[in-house]
This record gives structure tokens, sequence and C-alpha cells, in this order.
């Protein structure tokens, strides 16, 4: 693991997304509340926020941090759910990979609410949107 003890604690953000593809009946369920599950929104929501929090458990190498906030966003599209979370700390790195943990995590429990109505759905366009603070800086894509 890379030793980040020299290095100051400064505030800290990123941003990544993905999106689930999924069928049209899906997305009417979503839309009406529907799902045999349950309401998938809300547990993918909670499942990413937890995903974020044990990034470090799951990602070898990846330093155990503090996070001050974690937002995770669902809206169903025409073909898809996109997926966005946004992650904050005070720490000596990065949150980049609490984000896309956050949005990976989230997907899978998508899709694990969903594949009774759709056993083709999709996760995939994981990305760091942008990313604030540190030595490099402030990133965008």
């Amino acid at each position: 693991m890379v030793d980040v003890g020299d290095k100051p604690v400064t505030a800290r953000a990123a941003e990544a997304s993905g999106r689930v593809r999924v069928n049209g009946r899906v997305v009417e369920l979503l839309r009406g509340g529907a799902l045999p599950k349950g309401d998938a929104l809300a547990v993918a929501r909670i499942a990413g926020i937890q995903g974020a929090k044990r990034t470090s458990e799951l990602i070898p190498l990846c330093h155990p941090i503090g996070l001050a906030g974690v937002s995770v966003d669902l809206t169903v599209e025409e073909e898809a759910v996109a997926i966005r979370a946004r992650v904050r700390t005070a720490d000596r790195t990065g949150v980049e990979m609490e984000a896309l943990t956050a949005v990976a995590v989230a997907g899978l429990a998508l899709i694990d609410m969903v594949k009774a109505v759709d056993p083709a759905a999709v996760l995939g366009e994981i990305q760091v949107e942008s990313k604030t603070g540190g030595m490099s800086g402030d990133w965008h894509r």
C-alpha cells in the first residue's frame, strides 16, 4: 500500500457514474413501484452507500478513509437506470475508488432486484466523472 502518511489532510471529493441497461418492462415496473422484490431504487441506493463505506475491504491496497458524505442517485431512463455517486472526505488520499465502488455495488444490487423480470440486464459504463482536492488538483471528464 502506498504510504500517504506525509501527505496533508485536505478536502477531497469524487463523482462517478454508470448505467444498468434494462428492458421496457423493468422501466415500467420501476416507474410504477411494482417490482416483485420491492423498491429496487431504494435498495440500490443503500447498497451503493454501503459499498463506498467498505471499499478498502473490497479493493486490495485501497486505504481505509473516513467518509464525510456519500450520495447515490438513480434515474430511470427509457432503456436504462443511470447511477451517479458523489463521495466527500477530509483525508490524505482521494475518494475516486469509493465513488466507483458505490456505482458498481448499486448497479449489482439493482440487477439482483430486477433479474426475475430482465435476466439480460447489463451493468456498464462505470467511470470517474470528476475529482477535486489533493496534490494533483481538480479533474473533470
